[in-house]
C-alpha cells in the first residue's frame, strides 16, 4: 500500500534551498509550513549553524546529493545531525510563531479537505496532521505523480481559498517544503507515531488541531463533507 525507497532503482535529485529526491511511486513523509511559522533570523541561523556542520565533517550543502552523503557518515553522525537540526526544525516549528491561523477549524478542514481531494487518484494519502502552523503528513505517489509538483499544488490552492476568505493577499505558505522519501517499515511507523503525538507534544488541545489516521473513513467523510 505505501512503497518504501528502493536505491536499487532510479531516482533523481533536485537542488535549491532544500534538495528533493524524487522516484516515481514511493511513500513521503512531507512538512510544510506557513511562511510566518520560523523567524527569518531564527531561519538564516538554523540554516548556517547546519551548513557549518556539514562543512565540517567533508560535506558540501550546496549540492543537490548532500543527504546522500550524509547517509554515508558514521551511525553516530548522522544521529547527532538529526538531533542537532531535524529534531530543533521541528521543535521551532512547535513553538507557535505567527498568526497560527490553522488553530481555526474552517481553515484546517480546508487544508484537510485538499490533502484528500485526489486520494487514490494521483497518492494515496496516509495519516497528516494540521497544526497551528504547519502541516505533517504521508504520502504515497501513485503513477508519475511528482512530490514538489504536488506540494505546490497543495499550496497554491489552499493560498489562494484562504486569501478570499480573509480578503487578503501575498505569500501564505513557506515557498519549498520539507520531504524525505520513506526507507524503512520502522521509519514508516515511526513517523505515524511522531505525526498522531505531535500535538499533545506542542501542548495541544481540542480543535486547536486536526489528526487524520489512513483508513478512518468516518473522518475522511467528515472532511470531505465539511
Amino acid at each position: 500500500m505505501f512503497e518504501l525507497f528502493d536505491p536499487q532503482s532510479d531516482y533523481r535529485v533536485t537542488a535549491g534551498n532544500l534538495p528533493h529526491w524524487y522516484q516515481p511511486g514511493v511513500t513521503y513523509f512531507v512538512t510544510i509550513r506557513t511562511n510566518d511559522s520560523i523567524p527569518k533570523t531564527v531561519g538564516a541561523f538554523w540554516h548556517r549553524k547546519r551548513a557549518d556542520w556539514l562543512n565540517r565533517h567533508g560535506i558540501n550543502p550546496s549540492t543537490a546529493d548532500w543527504k546522500s552523503a550524509l547517509e554515508s557518515l558514521p551511525r553516530n553522525h548522522q544521529r547527532e545531525f538529526h538531533d542537532r537540526f531535524s529534531a530543533q526544525f521541528l521543535q521551532y516549528l512547535d513553538r507557535g510563531y505567527g498568526e497560527c491561523l490553522f488553530k481555526d477549524r474552517e481553515f484546517s478542514l480546508l487544508v484537510a479537505k485538499s490533502l484528500l481531494h485526489f486520494d487514490d487518484q494521483r497518492y494515496r494519502m496516509g495519516d497528516f496532521v494540521v497544526m497551528p502552523n504547519h502541516v505533517h503528513l504521508l504520502v504515497c505517489l501513485l503513477g508519475e505523480t511528482d512530490i514538489e509538483k504536488q506540494c505546490t499544488s497543495w499550496k497554491r490552492y489552499t493560498a489562494r481559498e484562504i486569501n478570499q476568505r480573509r480578503r487578503n493577499s501575498g505569500r501564505f505558505w513557506q515557498e519549498e517544503s520539507f520531504d524525505h522519501m520513506v526507507r524503512s517499515l520502522d521509519q514508516f511507523e515511526a513517523i505515524q507515531r511522531y505525526i498522531a503525538n505531535n500535538p499533545r507534544e506542542a501542548g495541544l488541545t481540542g480543535t486547536q488541531f486536526l489528526h487524520y489516521r489512513y483508513g478512518d473513513e468516518e473522518t475522511k467523510s467528515r472532511i470531505l463533507d465539511s
